[in-house]
């Protein structure tokens, strides 16, 4: 039986978690950093997943057992960070380009 929630496995009652983005090699002074982007298309596909999780959750009936709804639970948790996240990016590069233009004006 394949389970309506991306991400869980009802046979080993586990969550899996995505793997994160393979890194380049680090540089002596760190990690690179990941450009503006970058970062806004992992947000944008996490957002994306998560609007995905939600509409299976509702579309799927009522056939969950409480693993699954544990998984629901994270994946709403990841949805909802990633959703946060986005609003605080937006907020400060709006304030960035605020202060940008009132210096130069």
């Amino acid at each position: 039986m394949s389970s309506p929630i991306a991400g869980f496995s009802p046979e080993a009652r586990v969550f899996v978690a995505p793997s994160p983005p393979a890194a380049s090699s680090p540089s002596p002074a760190g990690p690179p950093a990941p450009d503006f982007r970058r970062v806004l298309e992992r947000i944008g596909r996490e957002v994306d997943s998560g609007e995905a999780l939600v509409k299976r959750a509702l579309t799927g009936g009522a056939g969950a057992d409480a693993a699954e709804l544990i998984a629901l639970q994270a994946g709403i948790y990841r949805y909802t960070e990633a959703v946060d996240l986005a609003s605080k990016l937006v907020d400060r590069v709006g304030s960035a380009v605020r202060t940008t233009l009132q210096s130069q004006g």
